[in-house]
């Protein structure tokens, strides 16, 4: 007696996600065994949000051009009162705007480096991977008087040596947890409740007051409302990281890996 089995469109779709996710997890591994060795303790690695039970979160701003859009996040987070925030700022852009740049370190905000050239460092040479980050923090440190040891990266982009060079160079590599992808401009309410359904207790959160940016000064004082609605107190980034010891999340989560692959097979 023959026996068939009917496959659903729908079951057809779940074992091909599953095979997906299987290939991609394999794919990670073997990639960052030559590149990113963040699996290994010791190793250097990538911040994403540190773990703690309190409701802190650190709101980010990577700026890297443009004259429009700063001033007018910096009046938002004025006029809500939100007196810690982290801008990382990319040198060539704090030459050309002196003045927001003594504005965002006259407010008492934390500056962070967000690198020199805005290419991926991974494809650069050891050397120049190096020279862009020593450029960077020494055209901030003359312009604020302060020497960063935070940096995003370029386009968030890294590698295991981009992490090392860094870490030599005394910085810590600051990624993030919550990406609003108002880099997208997707619509304020995209923005915001992406925001929202992603906040946790230690959460960095990824925001921009670049001027290809337009509707983040327009989302975000609805977001600083609700945030502070679910109890949470704004924070720098440094202060999150001295909350505790940094069991912090390494390259991606499960969930942030699983929604890639997800949007990678269509689904």
């Amino acid at each position: 007696m023959n026996s068939f089995y009917v496959f659903s469109g729908k079951k057809i779709k779940r074992v091909f996600f599953l095979v997906v996710a299987a290939i991609f997890a394999a794919g990670v591994v073997y990639v960052e065994s030559d590149n990113i060795t963040v699996f290994s303790e010791g190793s250097p690695s990538a911040i994403y949000s540190v773990p703690t039970e309190k409701k802190l979160i650190a709101l980010t701003f990577d700026i890297s051009w443009g004259e429009t859009r700063t001033q007018p996040i910096l009046d938002i987070l004025e006029q809500k009162g939100v007196k810690k925030s982290t801008f990382f700022l990319s040198s060539p852009w704090s030459k050309t705007h002196p003045d927001l740049v003594k504005k965002i370190a006259d407010a008492g905000y934390e500056i962070g480096s967000h690198g020199h050239k805005h290419v991926n460092y991974s494809s650069l040479s050891d050397d120049e991977i190096r020279k862009q980050i020593s450029t960077a923090h020494q055209i901030l440190t003359d312009m604020t008087g302060k020497e960063p040891n935070l940096i995003r990266m370029p386009n968030g982009d890294f590698d295991k040596r981009v992490l090392t060079i860094a870490e030599q160079l005394n910085y810590k590599v600051i990624q993030w947890d919550t990406d609003s992808l108002d880099w997208k401009n997707p619509g304020v309410d995209t923005i915001v409740n992406r925001v929202m359904k992603k906040a946790h207790p230690g959460d960095i959160v990824l925001l921009h007051a670049s001027d290809s940016c337009k509707q983040t000064h327009l989302a975000l004082p609805i977001i600083i409302d609700q945030l502070r609605a679910q109890g949470y107190e704004f924070v720098t980034v440094s202060e999150l990281l001295q909350q505790t010891e940094m069991n912090n999340k390494t390259i991606q989560d499960q969930a942030m890996m699983m929604e890639q692959i997800e949007a990678a097979a269509g689904f």
